[in-house]
């Protein structure tokens, strides 16, 4: 049967979209934003552990953590973007990622879910969003009645300080 808009047949239509590039994301908050980062980098997800201060390390790292015999630096994602601190409950959360062979933990508020979206509803990041500089962004994800931050945590580090971790 002819679609009399575009001349293909409804058959050629759900294999087209059936093919179109879904993106699986964890999904988390820092305030009231939510933000979502490629479900492929996340190692995992722990719940908040007694974190180990290190002397004259940027503001931004809370210190380490020993997560099964490796000691791994946590990142306060909240600090790292400029956010107010906020104290630290039940729902937070340190997602474990590598970063160019390094693995850091990143505090979140929470995490919410993993989510399948459509690359289609991604645009491409406006130049600056909830305060966090544009460079850390890789899109906007248009859900249903919520906006979704697509972080790339690679650049929420300079290469210097990841070589510092």
């Amino acid at each position: 049967m002819q679609n009399a808009f575009d001349g293909k047949s409804a058959g050629t239509e759900k294999r087209e979209q059936s093919s179109e590039e879904v993106l699986q994301l964890v999904s988390f908050t820092l305030g009231k934003e939510e933000f979502g980062i490629d479900i492929l980098k996340v190692q995992e997800i722990n719940r908040t552990s007694s974190v180990t201060r290190v002397p004259n390390a940027p503001h931004f790292i809370e210190g380490v953590i020993n997560l099964r015999g490796k000691v791994i630096p946590i990142v306060d994602l909240r600090k790292r973007f400029g956010m107010s601190a906020s104290l630290h409950d039940k729902n937070t959360r340190i997602i474990v990622v590598e970063i160019l062979s390094k693995t850091v933990g990143f505090i979140v508020d929470s995490v919410r879910e993993v989510l399948r979206i459509p690359q289609a509803v991604v645009d491409p990041p406006p130049p600056i969003v909830a305060g966090i500089s544009s460079d850390y962004i890789e899109g906007v994800g248009k859900m249903d009645d919520r906006l979704l931050i697509l972080l790339n945590l690679e650049k929420a580090l300079s290469s210097s300080e990841i070589q510092a971790l």
